[in-house]
C-alpha cells in the first residue's frame, strides 16, 4: 500500500471517528463515510472488504484513546493501588459519558467476536491493568473474577447513566456516588 492509499484508509477511519462522535454508531454506514470522505461509495471496500472491518478500525481508535486516558490518569504507578483503581474507573465512566457513540461501538458484540484487527485484544491490556490493581488491593481474592465483576458493574453504570435511568432512579447529578459504591462493593470500604 503506497502513502496515498494509507492516507485514504486513515481518512476513512478519521471520518468514521468524527461521525460516531457527532451522530452515534447508528450513523456509521459505508455510504455516509464515503460521502463525507469525498470518495465513491465503493471506495471503502478497497481498504475494508466488510463493513465490520471498517467499524473495527474505528473502534480501535476508541480503545486507543481510552487506554491513553487511563494511562495518564493512573500516572507513574506510585499512587496507592486503590487510588489508581479509582482514577481508572472514573476515566472509564467519563469516556463512556463523553464519547457515548464510540463507547457503544467499541463494545458491540459482533465487532469483538469478528476478530477484525484483533479488536478484542486491543482492550485486554486495560483489563490486565485492572486485574493487577485489584490484586494489589484484594490479595485475598481471585483478582480476575473481582476485576471482571467490577468492570461489569462499571459498564452497567455507564450504560444506565447514558440512558438516563440512574439519574432518574437516584436523582443524582453525577455518577461519582455510584462509582464509590461500586468500588466499595468490590474492593471493601475504602474509607
Amino acid at each position: 500500500m503506497d502513502a496515498s492509499e494509507g492516507g485514504l484508509r486513515d481518512r476513512l477511519v478519521d471520518v468514521g471517528v468524527e461521525l460516531v462522535t457527532g451522530e452515534g454508531a447508528q450513523a456509521l454506514t459505508l455510504r455516509e463515510i464515503a460521502r463525507r470522505a469525498g470518495v465513491s461509495h465503493g471506495a471503502p471496500r478497497r481498504y475494508f472488504p466488510t463493513h465490520l472491518e471498517l467499524l473495527s478500525a474505528i473502534a480501535r481508535r476508541g480503545f486507543a484513546e481510552l487506554i491513553e486516558r487511563a494511562t495518564a490518569a493512573t500516572g507513574d504507578g506510585t499512587a496507592a493501588p486503590r487510588e489508581q483503581l479509582t482514577a481508572l474507573a472514573r476515566v472509564y465512566l467519563e469516556f463512556a459519558v463523553d464519547s457515548r457513540g464510540m463507547y457503544e461501538l467499541m463494545f458491540r458484540h459482533e465487532l469483538l467476536a469478528s476478530g477484525h484487527l484483533a479488536l478484542r485484544d486491543t482492550g485486554l491490556p486495560l483489563f490486565a491493568r485492572l486485574v493487577e490493581l485489584v490484586g494489589r488491593v484484594r490479595p485475598d481474592a481471585d483478582a480476575r473474577v473481582v476485576a471482571g465483576a467490577l468492570w461489569a458493574n462499571l459498564h452497567g453504570i455507564a450504560q444506565l447513566w447514558g440512558w438516563g435511568s440512574l439519574r432518574l432512579a437516584t436523582d443524582a447529578d453525577d455518577f461519582v456516588p455510584m462509582l464509590r459504591s461500586a468500588l466499595d462493593a468490590h474492593l471493601g470500604d475504602g474509607a
